[in-house]
């Protein structure tokens, strides 16, 4: 088990509407902690009641507990699981430099995973010549080659030959490479997660859209096209600022937008917990808060676990 050995990392994670951001800044002041965001969208600067930031959950009494990965990049440009990873291995030394506990929060089950696994991820560029030369051989030679680089892992893509080349275009990449970020010590973390049954997750996701809809959302998005980002691009975003750009669009009325951005979040949620429990069946052992708690009973609970990992 986990817990038989020291822990590098506090991961919170849990469905949206969880409160996964306020329990972790409770807890984070109970371990001399600071908070590593893995979310996937409050990265981006002017997208905040859309993504859910709500910066007041950082303070605790008086103080605001140190977080990173927010705000970090302008609204138009793109962000991935590759780029998170560098920039979380970079942060996790900062804060255990300083002496501090990491906590790592969110509720983007890739970004997640890919530290508590350690994911092997690199920028591997497009090899123009590379791919042209195979292009001409035939699907078996593809598969000869790819073969030759280690066992086949995903043989669902092998009868596509577009996907056959990039693999073997990433297998000749990571050949040639010495000291890569996965070559780094993995990450002992103990991973609490928060959650509510599925009758009262709908009831608080549906209060949290109408609340957001109340205090600027619309306006937050009408803001963001004005500045140019295109509709197709806002697409990117995620379901509330595609379902409003359809709404500013007048491709849908309020109502309707209101009832398929609602029903979208849903089922956005119910894809999270499943993520989760396929993370557990990958060998990542969450243990589960019942949302319903109150705030000091979940941060005893996790308190009793976090303690338990630093018994010699």
């Amino acid at each position: 088990m986990m817990t038989n050995r020291r822990v590098d990392l506090i991961t919170v994670l849990g469905h949206t509407a969880a409160g996964k951001t306020e329990f972790a800044a409770q807890l984070a002041v109970r371990v001399g902690g600071e908070i590593i965001s893995a979310d996937s969208r409050q990265v981006y600067r002017g997208m905040d009641i859309g993504t859910g930031k709500d910066y007041n959950d950082y303070k605790v009494g008086e103080s605001v507990v140190p977080y990173y990965l927010v705000d970090i990049l302008d609204a138009g440009l793109e962000y991935n699981v590759f780029l998170f990873k560098k920039d979380f291995r970079r942060i996790y030394d900062r804060i255990t430099r300083n002496g501090k506990v990491p906590l790592l929060c969110g509720g983007s089950g890739l970004y997640i995973e890919s530290v508590l696994k350690n994911y092997r991820l690199e920028h591997v560029p497009v090899q123009k010549e590379l791919r042209e030369d195979l292009e001409k051989k035939s699907t078996g030679e593809l598969e000869d080659i790819l073969r030759f680089y280690g066992p086949l892992h995903n043989k669902t893509d092998l009868g596509n030959r577009k996907r056959v080349i990039r693999a073997i275009e990433i297998a000749m990449y990571r050949s040639a490479q010495t000291g890569t970020e996965a070559d780094r010590e993995d990450l002992s973390s103990l991973v609490i997660g928060i959650r509510f049954d599925r009758d009262l997750r709908r009831e608080r996701i549906t209060k949290r859209l109408q609340m957001r809809l109340e205090t600027g959302l619309l306006e937050e998005v009408e803001q963001l096209l004005d500045q140019g980002i295109s509709p197709e691009k806002m697409y990117y975003y995620g379901l509330e600022y595609r379902f409003i750009t359809r709404y500013i669009l007048k491709e849908l009325n309020f109502n309707e937008m209101f009832a398929k951005l609602n029903s979208a979040i849903h089922q956005f949620a119910k894809r999270q917990m499943t993520y989760f429990r396929g993370m557990e069946r990958r060998g990542v052992p969450i243990h589960w808060l019942d949302g319903r708690l109150s705030m000091e009973e979940k941060i005893q609970s996790a308190l009793a676990l976090y303690n338990a990992t630093r018994k010699e």
